[in-house]
């Protein structure tokens, strides 16, 4: 997903090759998603703006959490945001959007996977 985001981030920058990028480090990073599947198992039955908000939130917090924590042990920003929306380098609160539905999407990967049993 971040591949794309950044690729097409390349596109709108004029770029037609369309380089995407990452780092190693959110191998690890989207890993923590995991924490997250209880949270949505509580919130399941709440409104569906409610839920997104709370997505933004979640991702902002481990967003920045972790950022911040690389940020220490490394000594530079494992990614840096810049501008008005920018929040220490290393949230962006522009992303908010993009958050609230990948937040939602997140809950129908969810849903599908529990659809399956596992032998």
């Amino acid at each position: 997903m971040e591949i794309f985001w950044t690729g097409m981030s390349s596109l709108i920058g004029g770029d037609l090759r369309l380089i995407g990028y990452s780092n190693l480090w959110m191998f690890f990073i989207y890993g923590l998603a995991v924490l997250l599947e209880p949270i949505h198992d509580i919130i399941r039955s709440w409104s569906w703006l409610f839920r997104g908000v709370i997505w933004v939130v979640m991702i902002w917090g481990i967003e920045y959490a972790s950022g911040l924590i690389l940020f220490k042990i490394l000594g530079v920003y494992p990614w840096y945001y810049a501008g008005p929306f920018a929040v220490d380098g290393i949230v962006n609160l522009s992303f908010a959007p993009a958050w609230f539905v990948a937040g939602l999407l997140f809950e129908w990967v969810h849903r599908t996977l529990d659809t399956y049993e596992i032998a």
